[in-house]
């Protein structure tokens, strides 16, 4: 499977919504992972370098090289993605996951991003909700119900924000290898989204 993130707006958990679906897919033995940094900002690859992640991470360039074995493909591109680059991305995949923080700003961004897809007519991508503040907060929720009010495919596992996240990104691991309180909580929300990829098969 040929997995894609993407959004036309920075900050969203873009690169780490990449790097934590890859370390699913990559969790079964038999699954040779591959993981494109197809980002001017070389998040995923930073990350990689810092420590040790569970799949292999090279530069989008390389990807006809590297791409021949491997099971599943995560791509994580560069942020803001013209109408032209969002087609190709959306041809070049099963899936175009699109990360969304619950504020104004993002979810207006994301309503660009849905209708440029919508002109392209394609229909293969999800929305992902990511950062969402802990509750009594309620701002996932109202995002989550203008999303479903414009009958957006969402997934029904929002990414809750964690510290754990950043201390996973300065350490080059996944989240679940964090010694943080909330390490195994915020590595299961991941393992949710996974399981309803899988189940999108």
């Amino acid at each position: 499977m040929i997995i894609t993130v993407a959004s036309f707006k920075g900050g969203v958990g873009k690169s780490t919504t990449a790097i934590h679906l890859a370390t699913y897919f990559a969790q079964e033995d038999t699954n040779n992972v591959l993981l494109l940094d197809g980002d001017a900002n070389r998040s995923v690859s930073n990350w990689a370098e810092r420590g040790n992640l569970p799949f292999k991470v090279v530069d989008e360039r390389h990807a006809a090289k590297y791409s021949r074995d491997a099971d599943h493909i995560i791509i994580d591109t560069a942020a803001r993605p013209n109408e032209e680059d969002l087609k190709t991305l959306a041809e070049g995949c099963d899936l175009l996951i699109l990360p969304c923080v619950p504020d104004v700003l993002s979810l207006e961004a994301m309503m660009l991003t849905i209708e440029t897809l919508k002109k392209l007519k394609s229909d293969s991508y999800k929305v992902l909700l990511t950062i969402v503040p802990p509750k009594p907060n309620k701002d996932g929720d109202e995002a989550r119900k203008s999303l479903q009010r414009a009958d957006l495919p969402l997934f029904k596992t929002p990414i809750r924000r964690f510290q754990a996240y950043k201390k996973a990104a300065l350490l080059g691991v996944p989240v679940y290898q964090v010694n943080d309180s909330k390490s195994k909580i915020a590595w299961n929300d991941y393992q949710n989204v996974g399981r309803e990829i899988e189940e999108l098969q």
